[in-house]
């Protein structure tokens, strides 16, 4: 290889690299800015949910989520936001996180252990905030509706096979838990 072909080449690895480094740090900079915004983005989690009607009272008439794709849930517990599918079956409302049992749970999905640790969390939809309480879901009667109406709502498989094997983890969206004087815990 002649002496100006290595300099080409030698500009162009150069450039790759510059290019790999600036795409690099933009993607930082977004994960980084999303971690202070109200809510999440579509790839990043983001920070609390602060905005939007806090709804108390009477638990709500949950069947309007058949309508709704995509809710925010903010864990209280650390206070990181995220956009997750949602389904309702039999007047309650339901999350999943599916792939638990491989490499992408342990490396990208930490909320459902953090959810279970301590399942205080706000959810928003259209606006509007709510106090919830995750309860993971590992077996009764609920497992086979709620897994057919994710299946159903969202065109992927989702079974009861796939909760008894800890591959796909149910919560239900649980009114929150308070104390004796009526404060949440």
């Amino acid at each position: 290889m002649n002496n100006l072909a290595r300099a080409v080449l030698n500009k162009a690895f150069l450039l790759i690299g510059v290019i790999l480094l600036l795409l690099i740090f933009a993607i930082s900079a977004l994960a980084i800015s999303a971690r202070f915004a109200d809510g999440p983005s579509v790839i990043f989690a983001g920070g609390p949910l602060e905005t939007g009607e806090l709804v108390t009272g009477p638990e709500p008439d949950w069947s309007f989520a058949r309508d709704i794709d995509l809710i925010e849930l903010q864990l209280i517990e650390p206070p990181r936001s995220r956009i997750l599918w949602v389904a309702d079956y039999e007047g309650k409302l339901y999350l999943n996180s599916n792939y638990m049992g491989g490499l992408r749970q342990r490396f990208w999905k930490k909320w459902p252990a953090e959810a279970e640790k301590d399942g205080r969390a706000i959810l928003r939809i259209n606006g509007k905030r709510y106090e919830r309480h995750l309860v993971r879901i590992k077996s009764g009667d609920a497992v086979e509706g709620v897994t057919r109406e994710f299946t159903r709502k969202y065109g992927v498989t989702m079974t009861p096979e796939e909760v008894e094997e800890e591959e796909l983890w149910l919560f239900e969206l649980a009114p929150p838990r308070t104390s004796d004087n009526g404060d949440i815990k």
